[in-house]
């Protein structure tokens, strides 16, 4: 195994949704949509729902697990999709187009299998790899987590602002921990750094973040899993570019 490298890599991406408006008492959804004097400002303020813990949910946690061989090159061990499936009474697993497994199940299930990763004792100090992972990913699944009463294995948020162990998140290492609205460290979104880097942008199928809430909605989870994952081996890929040319 090449020196200093981690013996385990975990790729993970989430996808999130909007709970029900009227879940929310009248307070909450007064606070929810405060500020937005017009219907439209009253529907964005709803998509933005997915982007927060407190009023969002998982729907899909796309997962890839890479073991560093001995002579520095590197081994997939699994790649599988976690996908939730509104009011399911049996989880059940399905073969993706792409060949990958999902397994479906509530949130709370799905939340407990990603946990699991972490109970195998070869697991334990698996190195995480992510994009924006400690602004989104992380917290929101460490908060998801404890709304549901889980408890996470793993403090996903350990560490400082600029130094953190055992994670790698690819928007701070590409923007040199210094992210703005212009520049040379401007911040853009994931679809425009693969591009860039040239690798295949996970966007496809008619689906993209945007369009998650929707496809849910829809009960196309299998598209929004292949999406995720796709996602997942961007991210990998554009891990691999970093470690090439950007990595000391």
């Amino acid at each position: 195994m090449a020196t200093h490298e981690p013996r385990f890599y975990l790729i993970y991406d989430l996808e999130t949704s909007p709970r029900p408006y009227d879940s929310f008492s009248e307070s909450q959804q007064e606070y929810i949509v405060r500020g937005a004097g017009t219907e439209e400002e009253k529907s964005k303020k709803h998509s933005e729902m997915a982007l927060s813990p407190l009023t969002g949910k998982i729907v899909c946690i796309g997962l890839q697990l890479m073991e560093t061989m001995d002579d520095g090159s590197y081994k997939l061990k699994k790649k599988k999709a976690f996908a939730v499936e509104e009011s399911i009474s049996e989880p059940r697993k399905e073969h993706l187009e792409s060949g990958s497994e999902c397994e479906i199940n509530s949130e709370p299930e799905i939340i407990k299998s990603f946990w699991g990763i972490f109970n195998e004792e070869k697991y334990k100090n698996v190195h995480l790899i992510t994009f924006n992972g400690r602004n989104f990913d992380a917290p929101f699944l460490m908060l998801r987590s404890a709304i549901l009463g889980l408890k996470p294995t793993r403090n996903l948020m350990a560490g400082t602002k600029f130094t953190y162990p055992l994670h790698t998140d690819l928007l701070d290492e590409l923007t040199f921990f210094s992210p703005g609205p212009y520049g040379a460290t401007k911040r853009f979104n994931f679809d425009f750094y693969t591009r860039e880097f040239g690798i295949t942008s996970p966007k496809g199928g008619g689906i993209d973040g945007s369009k998650v809430s929707e496809f849910y909605k829809e009960g196309k989870i299998l598209d929004i899993a292949e999406y995720c994952l796709r996602d997942v081996t961007a991210t990998w890929e554009l891990f691999l570019k970093w470690k090439e040319y950007l990595r000391w």
